[in-house]
């Protein structure tokens, strides 16, 4: 069944705001708790600790005396949390993840509640001592809730994600464009069709708030550490990256689903940018642009309209190859920002090109795995020159028909 995620503005009153606090704090503390216990017992026996071996310790810190404290907190909560710990070792141990870190009272917090948590007139119902906390819920809640989990944003903000499942089954589409984006610092995404090119620049949020997050931190940094002043005042620049945050986030949903509003499938790079912030002169303007989760955006919504995103391979020579022959060029420095082709002739802009080749590339994936699809703008097949240097043979966008009337 599909699922779906809505995330809602929680407005809780003081003392709920103080349960909630108190409910972070156990959280928190039990999961720093099982890690350490969980890495000690890994290094006297080399084994790990299960989920019910992990639980099965509360009982007894509740009724201790140092840790009764954890008697007051939802016990699902915490069972949540051994669960996300457990999960988080099985990712590290199976090569999907890095190793689960300490969690910090600073930052961000939340807690997970993974049943009966109810929607009322408007408002977000949490079990336990919590209650009904007014909510700004700005579409409708469909299917059934399977887990919601509550956080608090480090400018003091609370949310609530509610995770549902939806009856019925992922529709598929075979119908609409096939664009194929090549993604960027200057323009963010170049993307076509295969009939235009369209440019969509990079909006560079960080350096449009960089002077005045510049000033506030050098504000921040001259309060004296555990004031009451430095604390107020940490949330002041909070705020501004949380204005950065969202301007990022806007700006990629809206272009996400343009591209994915009339198409059937997207076509991405997979980019190793863990790799590529590596150089320190691009690593603050590569990290703004959210690339990574630009993609996963594209993914989802792809997921639920029924279309497909596809990623090229990295070592694919996009940029070095003529859109036109796939004559390949040797070596394509990036100051190059448009090249002729030393084969055919045709002069093209290197961010344009990439973008036809990726759309090629995903396209010749899409039918060899034996999709029904029909990519506007005609054949990706070479009209002249000499043979690819691909490991593929050039092959036509056009999904094979069957006359009608031939059956």
């Amino acid at each position: 069944m599909p699922h779906k995620a809505v995330q809602v503005r929680l407005y809780p009153t003081k003392d709920q705001q103080t349960l909630l606090v108190q409910a972070f704090g156990c959280s928190r503390w039990w999961w720093n708790y099982a890690l350490n216990k969980s890495i000690e017992v890994y290094k006297q026996t080399g084994k790990r600790l299960g989920r019910s071996a992990l639980n099965a310790l509360l009982p007894a810190l509740k009724k201790a005396e140092d840790t009764c404290w954890l008697a007051d907190c939802y016990s699902q909560v915490l069972q949540a949390t051994t669960l996300n710990l457990t999960t988080a070792y099985k990712n590290f141990f199976e090569g999907r993840a890095e190793f689960p870190r300490f969690k910090s009272k600073h930052g961000k917090q939340s807690i997970q509640y993974p049943q009966n948590v109810k929607i009322v007139d408007g408002s977000v119902k949490l079990p336990g001592n919590i209650g009904v906390i007014k909510a700004k819920i700005h579409r409708p809640i469909e299917g059934k809730i399977k887990t919601v989990t509550v956080s608090k944003t480090p400018s003091g903000k609370y949310f609530a994600s509610i995770f549902t499942e939806v009856e019925g089954e992922n529709p598929s589409s075979s119908e609409g464009k096939i664009y194929g984006v090549d993604l960027g610092l200057k323009h963010f995404a170049v993307v076509t069709d295969g009939e235009k090119v369209s440019k969509y620049d990079n909006p560079k949020h960080i350096a449009k708030h960089e002077k005045s997050l510049k000033r506030k931190q050098q504000k921040l940094a001259r309060k004296q550490k555990g004031s009451n002043s430095r604390s107020k005042y940490r949330k002041v620049v909070a705020k501004v990256y949380e204005r950065v945050s969202n301007s990022r986030q806007d700006f990629l949903h809206k272009l996400s689903y343009k591209l994915v509003s009339d198409s059937q499938a997207v076509i991405v790079e997979n980019l190793h940018v863990k790799g590529m912030v590596r150089n320190h002169n691009l690593a603050k303007a590569i990290s703004d642009c959210g690339w990574g989760m630009f993609t996963n955006f594209l993914a989802y919504k792809l997921e639920r309209k029924g279309g497909k995103l596809i990623e090229v391979d990295r070592w694919f020579p996009s940029s070095k190859l003529c859109s036109n022959c796939f004559y390949q060029m040797a070596e394509m420095p990036l100051d190059v920002r448009e090249w002729t082709c030393r084969h055919c002739g045709t002069h093209d802009d290197r961010d344009g090109n990439a973008a036809t080749n990726i759309r090629a590339e995903g396209i010749r994936w899409l039918l060899a795995e034996g999709s029904a699809v029909w990519a506007f703008g005609g054949e990706v097949r070479p009209k002249m020159g000499r043979k690819s240097h691909l490991r593929h043979s050039p092959m036509s966008t056009e999904a094979y028909t069957v006359p009608q009337g031939s059956v």
